[in-house]
């Protein structure tokens, strides 16, 4: 079989790794590789009458030029947040013809009749498609339209419904670990509040994990909205309490007070969402003015998923790419790889978009104090989600 592989959605740690193990199976099985560059943006202007395009857009894999790719962070075949399913006429390729386009919602155009008619002139049997719940409820979609696809779960937000683990977030908790404790070196040395804005969108499990980890005095949630004054009421106190006059607060990027709104700004992307980040600093700011304290306001952002995998993501991409061969070779098509109960299994493609995962709050978070709650780990997930 040729078998098509792409990376959509936001990078993580892990992605190379993935890509190289379904390489390397496909090898050893007698497949052949074709890489899609760029996600569904390469799909989308890919025209496979045209060599210039082709060229751009895709890239022939094998063992050689995919040696060394696991050893580094991001996707090599790169990545970008385009959804053919709901295109702007303005953003319509010239070359795409009105007969493989659908009239979709809200003014938007369905590009999948393209996006297939791609895949196969371009001889591709089935698509492993790496990615979140965007990117992943588009290949659902294009599975329900006829075409074979098998998809690899990764967000460093571990928020894809279906599966208890997606690639990047080991290594995203590991280094805000990393950053908030690094951070107390200054915090501690002017003895001030320091306040931890962390990536996680609408799901609250990297502040409270990275907070629960790093051993944070206060974990901010989306899950669960705070009072402003409570939260700078009780970090004062866990500050006047420490011997050495400082204390630290995590806070996820979709965080928000009682009664207010989520911190979004600019336009909203391809499939919806605006740009999250900035209740941090405004909770900094709000905190000095009700305590009269110093705060240290830090966004971790994109450092958090950084740099090379570590070795949970590293253990989980090459698995996962291991079973999505298992599923090719048994021509098990419309499935996800997933991690359930602490073992690797699969689920139908299209679960991304049945649900929502967010924190336990009842089980893993004191809602009234803002801290994690962690009283029995018996019987729980490796990462208590």
């Amino acid at each position: 079989m040729k078998i098509g592989i792409l990376t959509g959605g936001g990078d993580v740690p892990g992605l190379n790794p993935a890509i190289r193990s379904v390489v390397t199976r496909a090898a050893q099985d007698g497949h052949e590789v074709l890489g899609f560059r760029r996600g569904w943006m390469g799909l989308l202007h890919l025209n496979p009458d045209d060599p210039e395009t082709v060229k751009e857009f895709t890239l022939p894999l094998n063992l050689e030029n995919t040696r060394t790719v696991e050893r580094t962070g991001g996707t090599f075949l790169h990545t970008a947040r385009v959804n053919p399913w709901a295109v702007s006429p303005s953003s319509l390729p010239s070359f795409i013809s009105r007969d493989f386009v659908r009239e979709g919602e809200k003014g938007k155009l369905d590009c999948t009749p393209h996006v297939k008619k791609v895949l196969e002139k371009m001889g591709i049997d089935v698509l492993v498609p790496i990615g979140g719940e965007d990117t992943l409820g588009y290949a659902s979609r294009l599975h329900r339209d006829g075409y074979p696809v098998v998809s690899i779960p990764k967000t460093m937000d571990n928020d894809v419904f279906g599966t208890d683990y997606c690639i990047g977030f080991s290594t995203s908790i590991s280094l805000s670990v990393k950053f908030i404790h690094q951070l107390r070196t200054c915090t501690g040395s002017h003895e001030r509040i320091g306040v931890v804005e962390l990536f996680g969108r609408y799901s609250g499990e990297t502040s409270l994990i990275a907070g629960y980890l790093a051993a944070a005095d206060r974990v901010l949630i989306p899950e669960v909205p705070f009072e402003t004054e409570k939260v700078a009421d009780l970090i004062l106190k866990d500050k006047k309490a420490c011997s050495a006059r400082y204390s630290m607060l995590t806070i996820s990027e979709g965080a928000l007070p009682t009664g207010g709104d989520i911190h979004q700004t600019g336009e909203a992307d391809a499939f919806g969402h605006k740009k999250l980040g900035g209740i941090g600093q405004q909770l900094s700011k709000k905190i000095e003015e009700l305590t009269g304290e110093k705060t240290m306001f830090q966004s971790l952002s994109y450092l958090m998923r950084s740099g090379a995998p570590d070795a949970l993501d590293l253990m989980v991409a090459k698995n996962y790419g291991n079973c999505a061969m298992d599923l090719i070779n048994r021509r098990e098509f419309g499935r996800m790889v997933a991690l359930q109960g602490g073992k690797y299994t699969h689920v139908q493609a299209d679960m991304p978009l049945m649900g929502t995962k967010n924190v336990d709050v009842d089980a893993l978070y004191d809602k009234e104090n803002y801290v994690p709650k962690i009283k029995n780990a018996l019987g729980m997930p490796m990462f208590l989600y």
